[in-house]
Formats: structure tokens, C-alpha cells, sequence
């Protein structure tokens, strides 16, 4: 339930409601790998930006680095695995915070997914048994008027 006090914990006082706050920063930029320039917080702010609008890349706003820079800073950290290092860390940082185990500890699997992993899922599904449709319009001549 959202309360005066969560509100004020939660409210944003970035540019937009996806820039990372100085606390959230903290706890992501050791995450990060060391880059040529400092812009590592408006990188990853304009890349949490694309991620939570779904805006199109060149729908970037100007006040961020140039688009093609903050995609290709994208692609390099999607690539060699950055950002799922990130989301783990900040995940078990969060799970700890909360007072659990780092890492999740229960599994729930739904009987529709036993049933299928039983039977070979889709490898043991035969082909298509029903013969192709023959296509009627194979000439330019009508049924009517070959049959007549």
C-alpha cells in the first residue's frame, strides 16, 4: 500500500522516472566495466530510458549521448554479458536486502510443462498427415468454362 513515506522513498528526481538515483548508481557502476570516457550514468540512464519507454533508439531525446553511441554501449554490454551480470547482482543484492538467500532457493514447474517434457515435447510430434489443397487458380481459365 502506498503510503506518504513510501512515496516519498520511491519519487524520482531525475530528468526522467528511468534515471538511476546516486543510491542506485552506487550499487551498479561497480558492476559496469571501465570505459574510455566518465558518461557511464547518462549511458546507462539513456539506455534504462529506451528499455522502460520502448521508445525507438533515434526517438532518443538530445539530452542524452548521441544514439548511436548509447546503442552501441548497448550492444557491447548485451553482448559480453554485462547487463545480465548487473541484473543478477542487483537481484541478489535485492533478495539480501529483503532477508533472504542470495539466490532463490524454490522452483515452481506447472504440469502442463511435466507432460510435455515426458512425452518429447515437440520432437515426437509427427508430421502434418493432410495433403496439400490443390490450388484452384492454376490457370487463368475459369472451372466453369473448362469443364463446359
Amino acid at each position: 500500500m502506498w503510503t506518504a513515506e513510501n512515496r516519498r522513498q520511491y519519487a524520482r528526481q531525475g530528468r526522467y522516472p528511468s534515471d538511476v538515483t546516486d543510491e542506485e548508481w552506487a550499487l551498479a557502476e561497480p558492476h559496469l566495466p571501465p570505459q574510455r570516457n566518465t558518461g557511464r550514468r547518462e549511458i546507462l540512464n539513456a539506455i534504462l530510458y529506451v528499455l522502460t519507454t520502448g521508445c525507438q533508439w533515434r526517438a532518443l531525446p538530445k539530452d542524452f549521448p548521441p544514439k548511436s553511441t548509447v546503442h552501441d554501449y548497448f550492444v557491447e554490454w548485451h553482448c559480453d554479458g554485462t547487463l545480465t551480470r548487473l541484473h543478477n547482482a542487483l537481484y541478489a543484492e535485492v533478495r539480501e536486502l529483503e532477508g533472504k538467500n542470495r539466490a532463490a532457493t524454490t522452483a515452481i514447474v506447472d504440469s502442463q510443462s511435466v507432460k510435455s517434457a515426458e512425452k518429447g515435447g515437440s520432437i515426437l510430434i509427427p508430421p502434418a498427415t493432410m495433403r496439400a489443397r490443390k490450388q484452384r487458380a492454376r490457370s487463368g481459365i475459369s472451372r466453369s468454362i473448362r469443364l463446359g
